[in-house]
């Protein structure tokens, strides 16, 4: 009996990290990158991603930010969140993105 090993996909888009108005951790970052490469299981034709974190002044309720611009063979997708916090806001962004990328992929394979 064969015993297949799995292997780890290699992610090969390039994933940018931006922080406004304040410094991310090196466990923020490690979190954004995980959640922005899962996105490659619903469309593997991403080229890069730009995330941008930013503290939304004055402080106030939900004054996290997030926003993951994709790009795509033939453009680019983009989403926006708003949460108390950046994990929140990423994996809101994260989501919304997913439901893109199935549209977006089942408008490629009607063509």
């Amino acid at each position: 009996m064969l015993i297949q090993e799995l292997k780890k996909k290699e992610v090969f888009m390039d994933i940018k990290i931006q922080s406004i108005h304040f410094d991310a951790t090196g466990k923020l970052e490690a979190f954004v990158q995980k959640k922005v490469a899962k996105l490659e299981k619903y469309f593997d034709g991403i080229i890069s991603a730009e995330v941008i974190l930013k503290v939304i002044k004055p402080e106030t309720v939900q004054n996290k930010s997030a926003s993951i611009k994709l790009s795509i063979k033939s453009g680019e997708l983009f989403a926006e969140k708003n949460a108390d916090s950046f994990e929140q806001a990423v994996d809101d962004c994260s989501e919304a993105l997913s439901k893109q990328l199935m549209k977006y992929k089942e408008k490629v394979r009607a063509k």
